[in-house]
């Protein structure tokens, strides 16, 4: 899903960079461009130039992973969508694990295995005999 965000991100910024530069200086004769939109321009097809290969390989890897991405939206979203709705604090569980078999399982910690409290030195209460 990470991946997915960095490659929508830089695709807007590559169909950006892609854009035509349109400027015009009033007053300036039409086929004349200042030496600040030369630059802009030489700058942005520079830019253009390096960006390609990036977005070239990642647009292939879009088209590689992107059905299947698409396919395990559909058939685990609203399952996940329970799970999430489901579980209210997740600093309660260990992080998921595969199973040899394959199976996926989320272990909810045990009272030991939660974190000590910082106002105790030691993580247990302090008990005193009267």
């Amino acid at each position: 899903m990470e991946a997915m965000k960095h490659i929508m991100m830089l695709s807007a910024v590559g169909l950006l960079l892609a854009a035509p530069l349109q400027a015009q200086d009033l007053g300036s004769e039409p086929d004349e461009k200042s030496l600040m939109e030369q630059g802009a321009e030489l700058f942005f097809k520079g830019l253009r130039q390096e960006m390609e290969p990036a977005l070239e390989s990642m647009l292939e890897m879009a088209e590689q992973f992107g059905p299947s991405m698409l396919s395990f939206l559909e058939e685990m979203g609203p399952a996940l969508a329970d799970l999430v709705d489901e579980v209210q604090d997740w600093s309660a569980y260990h992080a998921p694990e595969m199973l040899p078999n394959g199976d996926i399982i989320i272990r909810k910690k045990q009272p030991e295995d939660a974190t000590p409290d910082p106002a105790e030195p030691d993580g247990a209460p302090e008990h005193t005999d009267i």
